[in-house]
């Protein structure tokens, strides 16, 4: 939910006004920038004003409607008015102030990780209200800001009436529990932030499993005491009158709680493991048909539904928002020729992809790892393709997917000039420009991704028995360029095949010519 430019107005009038008490930020040495253009360029840059979607028969898009029904509100209202309304219940915004250390690189790479972090945010369900970024070389080991710049934040949350704090990186349990005390709100970091989105999208059974291990994951060191709540001991089982034998310290709360968390991890992983196989049948049976499989990734909000759409009319989500599906969808397509292969939509991608998401969703992610060709999606009109690319090359190394030929493509090229297209160009060499939305590119991308499919090169004649008419249609299936011949003893059939497919049809095969 991108701000309202009233919204944005005021953020940036009240940056302007501070902007001549604070120093700019220089290599050199430490300092502080409260960001300003991030705030108003964020949802250029990954929250785009409309969705990308040049495909309009997305079907009815009832997922979309569930994500909001739940009107989120600024106000602090919760009455309703009507109890007809009780399904469309309004829930306050959160308010929150976002934090940033800029170690290396330069102010642009620090405010667009800034401005992506504020498009988080806004999926999440929040109202971005400020932003901050302190130039130190590396964060503070206690409160992550130092302790000044930590009590300058205390006060524009106070200022703001801000109700979080979310931090650009994943901070240390003491740094959130330092800085929390300082800033007197809640801290929430940039991993939390993700989890939370993917709590919020994730709808099959598998997905809301893999989201739930890696929360678990992700709270297990982080769990903590309000008090002496979490110390306090049960006494052994001597307070129940069992007697003597039963007397002992027994366990701390905390380490009844952790104990719990182990043993629901268990459970999932379980789960989970069980839901495997159903995935590896489905593959297994495209691999033995010889179906070609082409995986769609890329950095979230990049266009890979939309494209999805575009070539099969899949009707998969689509949505301007960050990580809109998580759960891979595959459909079928044909090459022009006529030969079958499989399009796979994956889960997107984002810098510093949180270690408990790349293991949780292993086996989703496993649908690129056992592809035959890779369709890499970046966003032309993002001010970082290249960081972007750079992402996805590392989790497509987590999951040993790096080998695997790619197609790389850049969408929503509608939104760029013509200087931009050539730099696009000199990025990737032999990379297509596309957009989804319009609509430019699409038929030359089809083609390539046609030529970049495993082809058939093994010409085989056989003659196929009248009564085995199916051996004809695993022809037409497996093969490609079928010529076939009717004569007195069966249909005569000319057809290029793998060469691993050649030993399948061997009783019916007359000559084989490379």
């Amino acid at each position: 939910m991108a701000a309202s430019d009233d919204e944005l107005d005021r953020i940036l009038a009240r940056v302007a006004s501070r902007a001549d008490a604070v120093p700019a930020p220089v290599a050199a040495s430490g300092g502080d920038q409260r960001t300003g253009d991030p705030l108003a360029a964020s949802s250029a840059q990954a929250l785009d004003a409309e969705p990308d979607v040049a495909y309009r028969g997305d079907g009815d898009q009832d997922e979309r409607a569930d994500r909001h029904a739940l009107q989120r509100v600024a106000g602090l209202s919760t009455e309703l008015e009507d109890v007809s309304e009780v399904e469309y219940r309004q829930l306050r915004l959160e308010n929150v102030v976002l934090i940033g250390v800029w170690s290396s690189g330069t102010l642009t790479d620090a405010e667009n990780s800034i401005a992506e972090l504020a498009a988080l945010a806004e999926t999440a369900g929040s109202t971005v209200l400020d932003a901050l970024l302190q130039r130190r070389p590396n964060p503070d080991p206690a409160t992550y800001f130092g302790s000044g710049k930590a009590k300058e934040l205390a006060e524009i949350v106070k200022e703001l009436a801000a109700d979080t704090v979310i931090a650009d990186t994943e901070l240390a349990p003491n740094q959130r529990r330092a800085l929390e005390d300082v800033v007197k709100v809640k801290v929430v970091d940039r991993t939390a932030l993700i989890l939370d989105i993917f709590a919020q999208h994730a709808r099959s059974r598998e997905g809301k499993a893999q989201v739930e291990l890696a929360q678990l994951e992700y709270l297990l060191p982080r769990l903590r005491g309000w008090g002496d709540s979490m110390s306090r001991q049960a006494g052994g089982r001597v307070a129940g009158g069992a007697g003597i034998g039963s007397r002992g310290p027994g366990e701390t709360k905390i380490e009844i709680d952790r104990r719990h968390i182990h043993i629901q991890m268990s459970r999932l992983r379980r789960q989970i493991a069980t839901m495997k196989p159903a995935r590896d049948i489905k593959r297994a049976t495209r691999t033995r048909n010889d179906v070609p499989s082409v995986a769609i990734v890329g950095y979230t909000n990049a266009g890979k539904s939309s494209l999805l759409n575009a070539l099969t009319g899949a009707g998969v989500l689509v949505e301007n928002a960050l990580f809109a599906t998580l759960d891979a969808t595959v459909r079928r397509a044909e090459t022009s020729t006529g030969r079958e292969y499989t399009l796979t939509d994956t889960v997107g991608f984002v810098r510093n992809l949180p270690h408990q998401l790349v293991e949780a969703f292993r086996s989703t992610l496993e649908e690129a790892a056992e592809a035959d060709v890779i369709v890499h999606v970046v966003d032309g009109s993002h001010p970082d393709p290249a960081g972007q690319m750079a992402a996805v090359h590392e989790v497509l190394r987590e999951v040993d997917a790096s080998g695997i030929p790619q197609l790389v493509v850049f969408n929503k090229i509608d939104k760029v000039d013509d200087a931009q297209r050539v730099l696009l160009r000199g990025m990737v060499a032999g990379a297509s420009l596309v957009s989804v939305h319009t609509g430019e590119g699409m038929d030359e991308f089809r083609r390539r991704v046609e030529a970049a499919i495993p082809a058939p090169d093994v010409v085989v004649h056989l003659l196929v028995p009248y009564a085995h008419g199916e051996v004809i249609a695993a022809l037409h299936s497996v093969g490609e360029g079928l010529e076939t011949e009717y004569v007195e003893a069966g249909t005569r059939a000319t057809v290029r095949l793998m060469e691993r497919d050649v030993e399948r049809f061997s009783e019916y095969i007359e000559a084989v010519a490379s």
